[in-house]
């Protein structure tokens, strides 16, 4: 089958599939354990998330471009762990492995649309970095609040534009095998679960994610050397100290959203087999680990956020 043959496909075998079974976490020692941790972090991610979305929206000096992405990637952030978490939460501690086939599609869309918008959503963030620093005297005329507002919109529709696409495609894929040896419901492993070749099926998604990830990095990685030379140019060593401290905290949380993916692709590459519970802490890592890092690093090192602590 060619990637571009897809779309014709029904979900109509010989045996119509209507739910599936999520056995990613077979052979996890201990499950009740990392159930109750997945738990913990999910109740973090909430809390943190939800205190800065509070904080910011509560203090008007906070009502700045910045602070509206912050708030934004706080939103994703929970969209993001909440399309995920209850899942791996209900199979470790309640041991219930099925999930209806419209369950699992809906999971796929949405935990594929805050993927997608957690990367985007940095990549604002990055513009506005590169405008405050660059362009100080012209920030607010650069940036006013319907622009912001139109950027953020755009960033959501287009997300949920290519991830509408990658459901699709799933959807009408012929389906003859019900078990899913995944954490939960995702592209891969619908495609392993169909009755196809399943390189031709994952070369268009796959294609369409790596243009926004690396096309993203790009960006975000030009307009920080554009930063850098700005800062250069500060004579003034405490608004260079200032410059850098404002950056600092989208840098960490840029390297939280890249760096785990990349090291994946890396290891893959020089040919490390992980096993499936190891593969399966990886994606979880991934997955959670930057919804949970992101409000803390915004609470911690922004002082305005950290003074309504």
């Amino acid at each position: 089958y060619s990637a571009f043959q897809i779309m014709p496909f029904r979900n109509v075998t010989t045996e119509v599939i209507t739910e599936f079974v999520i056995t990613g976490f077979n052979g996890t020692q201990h499950p009740r354990t990392v159930g109750f941790c997945i738990l913990t972090i999910y109740f973090l991610i909430l809390l943190g998330n939800t205190t800065n979305i509070c904080i910011i929206a509560r203090d008007r000096h906070l009502h700045t471009p910045m602070y509206f992405f912050v708030s934004n990637l706080a939103v994703v952030d929970i969209l993001r762990s909440t399309s995920t978490s209850p899942t791996m939460i209900i199979i470790l501690l309640a041991d219930m492995t099925t999930i209806s086939y419209k369950q699992c599609l809906s999971q796929l869309f949405i935990s594929g649309w805050g993927d997608t918008m957690e990367v985007l959503t940095i990549t604002l963030m990055a513009y506005d970095r590169l405008v405050a620093i660059s362009n100080p005297l012209r920030y607010h005329s650069f940036l006013t609040k319907s622009r912001v507002v139109v950027l953020t919109v755009l960033s959501w529709v287009l997300a949920c534009a290519v991830v509408a696409i990658v459901t699709g495609i799933a959807d009408r894929l012929p389906y003859c095998r019900q078990f899913l040896q995944y954490a939960f419901c995702d592209y891969g492993a619908l495609v392993r679960a169909a009755c196809v070749n399943t390189n031709d099926q994952l070369l268009l998604p796959s294609a369409i994610f790596s243009t926004i990830t690396f096309g993203s990095l790009t960006f975000i990685l030009m307009s920080y050397l554009k930063i850098i030379f700005a800062v250069i140019k500060i004579s003034s060593p405490a608004d260079r100290k200032k410059m850098y401290n404002t950056c600092l905290s989208h840098l960490i949380v840029v390297a939280c959203i890249f760096v785990p993916p990349l090291i994946g692709v890396i290891l893959t590459r020089i040919g490390l087999v992980l096993s499936l519970v190891e593969r399966h802490v990886v994606i979880t890592l991934c997955t959670l680990g930057p919804s949970l890092l992101n409000p803390f690093v915004y609470c911690f090192r922004t002082k305005e956020i950290r003074n309504q602590v």
